[in-house]
């Protein structure tokens, strides 16, 4: 008896030590698909980029706005288009400067008519030579000469606003155009396309449109 028992022992210990053995053992996962591939000769290659996430500002294009609003040129600054502030100054100070200069004339003819009418002859373009010959513009003259200076002022105005309101706008538009995705991973692509029957573990072979955003 207790020879029997021995020996069941001595079995039961080999059992044991051959089931802990296999435990032990890593197993291998074969990936049927890639083996049945690379009998066929083909080779898978991962072609799938990671995108980089890019930060996005959404109060970029109202603060570039308000930025130029309060210093024409100072949004562009805040876009980093340094290029662009010369071009802003140089508009909007041609424009103010046009608009100063006939503001100008028109006073000087506006205030030359107005004595004119009130029968004064001591404006200054009555006798611009000072030989006494009489007055050397008309006061039809001077009333035309005030109602175009008065004409090209008032349009200088005009453009003036405009060019002001213009680089808001384009500090504006910049920032979104900044911010507007503009990278590869924005493309349209046509790619082969390899598929396995599991069933006749036969490759399908194909194209595919691929679309990334």
């Amino acid at each position: 008896m207790n020879k029997s028992l021995m020996i069941w022992f001595l079995w039961a210990l080999v059992v044991c030590s051959t089931f802990a053995q296999e435990q032990d053992t890593p197993t291998k996962e074969i990936d049927s698909l890639q083996t049945s591939m690379k009998e066929e000769g083909i080779v898978v290659v991962d072609t799938v980029k990671t995108k980089k996430n890019r930060s996005i500002n959404p109060l970029a294009p109202s603060k570039a706005a308000f930025y130029s609003a309060v210093l024409p040129g100072l949004g562009q600054v805040y876009n980093k288009r340094y290029w662009k502030v010369p071009l802003v100054y140089g508009a909007i100070g041609a424009a103010v400067y046009g608009y100063t200069w006939n503001d100008s004339r028109y006073d000087r003819f506006r205030t030359a008519f107005k004595r004119r009418q009130a029968g004064f002859a001591d404006d200054e373009f009555y006798d611009l030579n000072g030989d006494g010959s009489g007055p050397d513009l008309e006061t039809d003259d001077l009333q035309s000469q005030q109602e175009r200076y008065q004409r090209d002022r008032d349009l200088l105005l005009l453009v003036s606003v405009a060019l002001y309101a213009l680089n808001i706008v384009d500090a504006n538009v910049d920032a979104h155009l900044k911010q507007f995705n503009v990278d590869d991973d924005l493309s349209f692509d046509m790619q082969p396309y390899i598929d396995l029957d599991p069933v006749a573990n036969v490759p399908h072979y194909g194209m595919t449109m691929t679309i990334k955003f």
